[in-house]
């Protein structure tokens, strides 16, 4: 990481610590929310209604990086995927659900898609919930190498029999201070749409919170970074509905 980026990094994280405590914040302004259109993941997810309706199960691998693996919450059971298992078997009475968390702190694209095949064939999913795109932001990877390892991961993937959905990046003062996150987002939308994988847009959804005035001490951890566990509680939830809105959807 340059110099620059990481005074700017810093700057924004000490920033958001002098913002307005959460508690003082009207309640509108710390709900967890999303507009209807950002819940939207764009397929069906028909491998994983099958699933369903056939076997009355519904496996979920939760592929990622620290974000997934749920780095710093007080309680595990705030980390997303386990928010998702929660959600979905309050949702799907009579259904076996199963969220396999498989996140590893500090893994980027290539690496999440080079173990890929391990991951899947080991612990066969209907569904595989890909978070990815902020460590390759942060550490400026090359754009055709970020997009060249996501189509690589959806090939192997897809070929392997599971729905995907892909969790673009967080809106947080490590990913503001980057000049061309946006890039990243646009390839993932892009790439999603090309192979029929769900996008969870994660990084709007987050975008929306804080030029809401929700101020970044409610959903991001001092490092300016990880989710807190108002922000990973919240996109459990989010993505919970979002799943749901395809499953039981035309």
């Amino acid at each position: 990481m340059s110099r620059r980026l990481r005074k700017s990094w810093l700057g924004l994280a000490a920033a958001f610590t002098l913002l307005l405590p959460a508690a003082a914040l009207p309640q509108s302004m710390t709900l967890c929310r999303a507009k209807p259109q950002l819940l939207d993941l764009g397929t069906p997810l028909n491998i994983a209604r099958k699933a369903i309706a056939t076997r009355k199960q519904l496996r979920i691998i939760a592929l990622g990086s620290s974000s997934t693996s749920g780095y710093g919450v007080s309680n595990p059971a705030f980390a997303y995927p386990a928010q998702l298992k929660m959600g979905l078997e309050k949702a799907l009475p009579g259904i076996e659900v199963d969220v396999v968390n498989r996140g590893i702190g500090g893994q980027d694209v290539e690496e999440m898609a080079s173990r890929m095949r391990a991951e899947m064939e080991g612990n066969p999913a209907s569904l595989v919930v890909w978070q990815t795109g902020t460590n390759a932001a942060i550490r400026h990877m090359p754009l055709p190498k970020f997009e060249r390892w996501l189509r690589n991961g959806l090939t192997l993937g897809k070929s392997l029999g599971s729905d995907f959905v892909l969790m673009n990046l967080q809106y947080v003062p490590a990913v503001v201070a980057v000049a061309d996150k946006e890039a990243y987002e646009k390839i993932m939308a892009v790439v999603a749409r090309e192979f029929d994988a769900g996008l969870f847009r994660r990084y709007d959804i987050m975008r929306d919170w804080y030029g809401d005035g929700m101020p970044y001490a409610q959903f991001v951890q001092l490092d300016g970074l990880h989710l807190n566990d108002f922000g990973q509680k919240c996109i459990g939830k989010l993505l919970t509905r979002a799943i749901l809105n395809s499953l039981t959807g035309p």
